[in-house]
């Protein structure tokens, strides 16, 4: 596929973030693996940009300004998703002396806690996403995010910094 026009960038964009969300939901069903808070917002942050490119690729707008307001948003959503994988890893990276003990449940903490409390909390760790289930190629789970966040990058950066006939 020659990725030439911005709805062709775009429909690829959402392609690899489906492809990324039936790996994660793939694990999580067939797999066993049950996700951390950290691995939900990770979700919740492939979802917003494959919004954003669904849209975009919908919308496909003919003027610059509109192309670059869609390559902001899904940046922005892709930025958020690699830093949150990236604080994951170097979670993980913890001596176990060193990693937070485990807090309670995103559910219950949503359930009882303004949303700015819940992200702050969950961005500081707990001791359950510092658990390391899953391996390949000696790299974890969320290293393997953080990677597809790199690669998803490449789509939204395009959308910026290209010219694109249609």
């Amino acid at each position: 596929m020659i990725l030439h026009s911005f709805r062709s960038v775009a429909l690829a964009g959402l392609a690899f973030c489906v492809l990324m969300m039936a790996v994660a939901l793939g694990l999580e069903h067939i797999g066993g693996l049950e996700p951390c808070p950290l691995c939900i917002f990770q979700r919740v942050a492939v979802i917003a940009a494959g919004v954003v490119f669904a849209i975009a690729a919908i919308h496909s707008p003919a003027g610059r300004v509109g192309k670059a307001i869609y390559g902001l948003l899904a940046l922005m959503a892709v930025g958020t998703g690699a830093f949150i994988a990236g604080r994951h890893v170097w979670l993980q990276s913890l001596p176990a002396d060193e990693v937070p003990s485990c807090g309670p449940g995103l559910e219950y903490m949503m359930d009882i806690l303004p949303m700015q409390e819940v992200v702050a909390m969950v961005l500081t760790g707990s001791g359950e996403c510092a658990e390391i289930d899953f391996v390949l190629l000696g790299l974890s789970l969320p290293a393997w995010t953080f990677i597809g966040f790199a690669v998803l990058a490449i789509v939204p950066l395009r959308m910026l910094f290209f010219k694109h006939r249609g």
